[in-house]
């Protein structure tokens, strides 16, 4: 089943409606190869359809996110961006000085997890992280 089936599936058997925009929203988030902004997101809806609103992108993100069906994240910038949780978990290293966006395996932050739990007896969701710094590229 594609990503797109996955979101529609659980939101239907959910109990909520499948309107067009909702679906178009869906669309554009399954679609993106990259995690994409809400304002992304209404520009490449309204370049087709223009009456669709940006709240209505808003609030259908606020949906996903509340039912655990997109991951949010602040990657820099002051702009939060999505990505669908079935797409996998994985983390981001963010270069402060040039905006490098460098992609971390999950399996880096398991002993972070595990001393979390061990030390401060605390379960940590550690599905989506950006981590800030400076990349070898900036520190010469």
């Amino acid at each position: 089943m594609n990503q797109s089936g996955y979101i529609t599936d659980k939101l239907s058997k959910l109990g909520y409606r499948l309107t067009p925009q909702r679906m178009m929203i869906l669309s554009v988030i399954e679609n993106s190869d990259n995690h994409i902004s809400a304002e992304e997101i209404h520009t490449q809806i309204v370049a087709k359809y223009p009456n669709v609103n940006i709240s209505t992108v808003y609030r259908t993100l606020e949906l996903l996110k509340r039912l655990s069906l997109v991951t949010e994240i602040n990657l820099g910038g002051g702009q939060v961006r999505y990505h669908p949780a079935n797409k996998g978990h994985h983390h981001h290293l963010i270069c402060q000085e040039c905006g490098t966006i460098i992609d971390l395996d999950e399996s880096a932050l398991a002993p972070l997890k595990d001393t979390l739990l061990r030390e401060y007896k605390f379960i940590a969701d550690l599905r989506h992280l950006a981590i800030f710094g400076r990349c070898v590229n900036c520190q010469r």
